[in-house]
């Protein structure tokens, strides 16, 4: 039975998810399961496995890279950041361009300017030719060029 399939089963019988039936199914799945819950706007129930995902996986790249979407999804910045800091420790190396531009979007949203365009930089570093984190450094140095005191003027 897919993993869709047994929550569909719990909900049909009035049974709140739980965890126990889930932690047979991989990161891999419970991931591909909140995408479709998510495609078909089943959104407190993809949040709800997202929990549970976390709960049982809470180092595992696929839950965190979908439970950091949920949480941009939701507005919680601060979580967003917390989980796509974790996800880029364990990516390392290998972090991919779209992680960094969430990360940094994430950052934007959450009121860190300063540390968006870091990570932009960062990023860019890694992949030098990608489009959006070149669009997101470019705004970030026009916003930070915006903060910067203009000297020599006189009232």
């Amino acid at each position: 039975m897919t993993l869709i399939q047994e929550l569909m089963n719990q909900s049909a019988v009035g049974g709140l998810l739980n965890t126990q039936s889930i932690q047979r199914f991989t990161p891999a799945e419970i991931r591909e399961t909140i995408q479709s819950l998510v495609a078909t706007e089943q959104l407190d129930l993809a949040n709800a496995l997202g929990d549970a995902g976390m709960s049982l996986h809470p180092h595992s790249e696929d839950i965190l890279a979908v439970t950091s979407l949920l949480a941009m999804m939701n507005q919680d910045w601060p979580l967003a950041v917390e989980l796509m800091d974790e996800l880029v420790d364990i990516q390392g190396a290998n972090t991919p361009a779209f992680t960094y531009v969430m990360l940094v979007r994430a950052l934007r949203c959450n009121l860190d300017p300063e540390r968006a365009l870091a990570v932009a930089r960062q990023g860019l570093a890694t992949y030098p030719g990608q489009i959006e984190l070149l669009a997101e450094k470019l705004s970030l140095d026009d916003f930070s060029d915006s903060m910067m005191p203009v000297s020599g003027l006189q009232h």
